[in-house]
């Protein structure tokens, strides 16, 4: 939006306030046409970066809202919803997606072109050696030799 000169922000601007404010779309098509028309009566057209620019300012997340598809029919994936699985190796993804996703999350999917194949290398587990604290007793004797040894200072402060 920032890169289009002053005059035509002002004509976009004004263009968006023709919209019906109570009118709340739960549906793309239907908001897009309302733009459309909004757009066409104030003489505009604009490039897609824009409308998605639109899209996402005056947009908002609706549970009861209609599925919002690509060009192609496809569900468009919601950002704030991604989420990622470790698969055990070995595994095929889509049985264990099915078997311990989709019984709780029923519309999610895969998206193959993501799918990335690693090792977990739990380094704590196979270099961390523990070492167990000192015993309290002795802990306490260094406590009580400090604090002796911070009165002993302050007593020089008061000489």
């Amino acid at each position: 939006m920032q890169k289009l000169d002053e005059s035509t922000q002002e004509q976009l601007r004004r263009a968006l306030q023709t919209l019906d404010r109570e009118t709340v779309w739960r549906a793309r098509p239907a908001f897009d046409q309302a733009l459309g028309q909004a757009l066409g009566a104030a003489g505009l057209q604009v490039g897609s970066p824009v409308r998605k620019a639109i899209h996402a300012a005056l947009s908002e997340r609706d549970e009861s809202a209609e599925v919002c598809t690509d060009a192609k029919g496809n569900p468009e994936p919601d950002p704030k919803l991604r989420d990622t699985e470790n698969v055990p190796l070995g595994q095929d993804i889509d049985e264990y997606v099915a078997r311990e996703v989709l019984p709780y999350v029923p519309d999610a999917w895969v998206d193959h072109a993501k799918t990335k194949v690693g090792y977990e290398i739990p380094f704590t587990r196979h270099y961390y050696e523990y070492v167990p604290p000192r015993p309290l007793e002795e802990i306490d004797a260094d406590v009580k030799r400090l604090i002796a040894e911070i009165q002993d200072l302050f007593a020089e402060l008061d000489s």
